[in-house]
């Protein structure tokens, strides 16, 4: 009897390596955990693409937006550990939504298998072009005698650039009126109709109407200026010292898969992020490369629940 079941073991073994290293014999589903229109989308489409030509098998964008990008998180949690369903991560997902609610539908530690880490993104300061402040030191001038009456936009409560905009008035002493979006691209759209006066973006989601005079940026939350717009100064060039927020993206799967299917996921993710033409059509849109291990997702993961959390705790952001 017992010589039977090791039998069934090797053999079972045996069929779970093989299907590893065949792996993928299906499309796979990238869940986007934002709404279409924001950065996190593009990203996330970009890579997918790629990761279709390079893999044999269709990549599936799914875009599952809410609370914060919780919701496709979660999706993907719960989903079955084959390597079939993954997320397109942000710090977000891992390192903001864990500091935020106390009824997360996911554990950002255990429910997870980092991946490879593949872009970031600068974030900036834009500002609708019928706001009269034209310098970082005019809006803070203006938002200090008209306090609460400059409404910030962002893709919701507890994303990067809701908190970006707490650090801001943390370092400056201001006070806006922060509105919450289902994702960047409608905030974006009510900053271009004046809803919104101002928002502390993705580069790549407004990059296109800073282009056409559509938005301002007056300054950029990195610490060098990005050769899409050189002539924008850094958040610390216009006196705001201790601002530097850079937005990254990488992929995770659900805990337990395979770990075989996560190394040759890895190495796709990884050729990606290092082509030269990947950097070229990322410097284009604002972005660069950011390629990075599974262990170097994990320690950026909790180097951002640090940094953020004095950022929730003096704002005292609150989602549930």
């Amino acid at each position: 009897m017992l010589k039977h079941v090791a039998a069934l073991a090797i053999a079972l073994g045996s069929c779970l390596g093989a299907g590893a290293q065949t792996y993928p014999t299906k499309p796979i589903t990238l869940v986007v955990p934002f709404a279409p229109g924001g950065t996190v989308n593009l990203m996330g489409r970009i890579l997918a693409t790629r990761m279709s030509e390079l893999l044999g098998q269709t990549v599936i964008v799914d875009n599952k937006a809410g609370a914060g990008g919780s919701i496709g998180a979660a999706f993907v949690a719960k989903a079955p550990a084959d390597g079939y369903t993954l997320v397109f991560a942000t710090q977000g997902q891992q390192s903001i939504q864990p500091l935020l609610s106390k009824k997360l539908p996911y554990d950002a530690l255990k429910d997870f298998a980092p991946i490879a880490l593949f872009s970031t993104v600068p974030n900036v300061l834009a500002v609708s072009p019928d706001t009269p402040a034209k310098t970082v030191a005019e809006l803070v001038q203006y938002a200090k005698a008209n306090p609460g009456k400059l409404n910030m936009a962002s893709a919701g409560i507890g994303s990067v650039n809701h908190l970006t905009g707490e650090l801001f008035m943390l370092r400056t002493g201001v006070n806006f009126t922060h509105t919450p979006y289902r994702g960047a691209g409608p905030a974006t759209a009510d900053l271009l109709a004046g809803q919104a006066q101002l928002m502390f973006a993705n580069l790549p989601n407004v990059l296109p109407y800073v282009q056409s005079g559509r938005v301002r940026v007056l300054a950029i939350a990195s610490d060098k200026r990005n050769a899409a717009m050189p002539d924008v100064p850094t958040l610390a060039e216009a006196g705001v010292k201790d601002a530097t927020v850079e937005s990254w993206y990488g992929v995770m799967a659900p805990a337990r898969t395979d770990p075989k299917i996560i190394k040759k996921l890895q190495e796709t993710v990884l050729a990606i992020a290092n082509e030269k033409p990947m950097a070229a059509h990322l410097a284009d849109l604002g972005a660069r490369p950011f390629p990075g291990t599974s262990e170097d997702m994990a320690r950026l993961s909790n180097e951002e629940t640090r940094r953020w959390s004095e950022v929730i705790k003096h704002a005292n952001v609150q989602m549930n």
